[in-house]
């Protein structure tokens, strides 16, 4: 009888110890997400159904930001920002959006072209300050902070407005070409957020010069 209740102490403290350690981690992921958002604007921003603060996601979401800050290919300022965010937006615009194909300029630096069988390396000197050609007069913008700390100089709900309905924020009423805002507008609230974190915590940079015209 002594040792069987040994066993029910012992299985009793260990039940107690994941519990405790259980609401640790609880507290701190609700801190992490909860605890500001991009950095000029805090958690500003309607969300949509769904968007945020589903308990089941947030383990995968966690990886994602884990994952995110490891293939950043530039140093990360997260004064003021959202940890959680900013790994999570790294994850989407370096894993899944591809943002890096049409705002960086040349894409790859010297000898790290992947199509041509070399080790991957981004061009870190002009990561997303794009300068890339389309056509003419069509060319990428620098998605870049601007000296306030906002990606392409617009605010959270700028930069939301043009995801979600792909009209250029200068305010003249064109419709974006080639950026796929079509795509990036089924994303939801909390995606958005993300995005504008990376991006607010990148380096900024400025496009590299372009090609001389051909004689």
């Amino acid at each position: 009888m002594r040792n069987r209740g040994s066993k029910y102490v012992a299985m009793g403290l260990g039940l107690a110890a994941i519990v405790g350690l259980t609401a640790v981690r609880t507290t701190q992921a609700g801190e992490d997400e909860g605890g500001g958002g991009p950095r000029d604007e805090g958690r500003a921003g309607d969300r949509r159904d769904g968007d945020e603060g589903r308990g089941q996601e947030r383990g995968e979401l966690d990886w994602r930001a884990v994952q995110g800050f490891r293939i950043s290919p530039v140093k990360l300022d997260l004064h003021h920002l959202s940890r959680s965010q900013v790994g999570l937006g790294s994850y989407l615009v370096n894993a899944v959006a591809s943002c890096s194909d049409c705002h960086t300029w040349p894409n790859y630096a010297p000898g790290g072209n992947p199509y041509l069988g070399q080790p991957i390396r981004i061009n870190t000197d002009h990561y997303l300050a794009g300068g890339r050609p389309f056509g003419p007069g069509l060319v990428s913008p620098n998605i870049t902070p601007d000296a306030a700390g906002r990606p392409a100089g617009l605010s959270w709900h700028e930069f939301k407005a043009a995801l979600r309905t792909g009209h250029d924020p200068d305010g003249s009423g064109r419709l974006l070409q080639v950026m796929p805002w079509p795509l990036l507008s089924n994303m939801l609230d909390g995606d958005l957020k993300a995005l504008y974190a990376y991006l607010s915590a990148i380096p900024h940079a400025e496009p590299a010069p372009p090609p001389p015209a051909a004689p």
